[in-house]
């Protein structure tokens, strides 16, 4: 299994409670949730993966059980992986899920396509 689909399907559920519209994606071998087309939450492998504000990174990584998220050695900021043992309990688990709600809320993310959209 490339990923818990348990934790998927505890994530899923509590954004439903939530009235939060997702969308499910398979992405960095995962699912990811995009939150206003934006990655926001995931899971790869066992492990949480949230995007966080800029100016929460630092905040987020200080907690435990996080460490930044690195795919080709390098630390990508702003995305953090959280450790099973720090989402056990679904009181856990909401806390980081409303660190990815806040990014899909309010973040940005840079767009290849802002290069080509003002060629016209």
């Amino acid at each position: 299994m490339p990923y818990n689909e348990n934790t998927v399907n505890r994530i899923a559920e509590q954004l439903l409670d939530q009235n939060i519209a997702f969308e499910e994606k398979k992405m960095f071998g995962g699912v990811a949730f995009m939150l206003n087309e934006k990655m926001c939450i995931g899971v790869v492998k066992d492990e949480l993966m949230l995007r966080v504000l800029n100016e929460k990174y630092e905040t987020v990584l200080g907690q435990n059980y996080t460490k930044p998220m690195q795919f080709t050695g390098k630390a990508m900021k702003g995305f953090v992986f959280v450790a099973p043992e720090g989402f056990e309990t679904d009181q856990d688990l909401t806390k980081w899920i409303q660190y990815g709600v806040e990014f899909g809320k309010f973040g940005t993310v840079k767009s290849k396509n802002n290069k080509s959209s003002s060629k016209k």
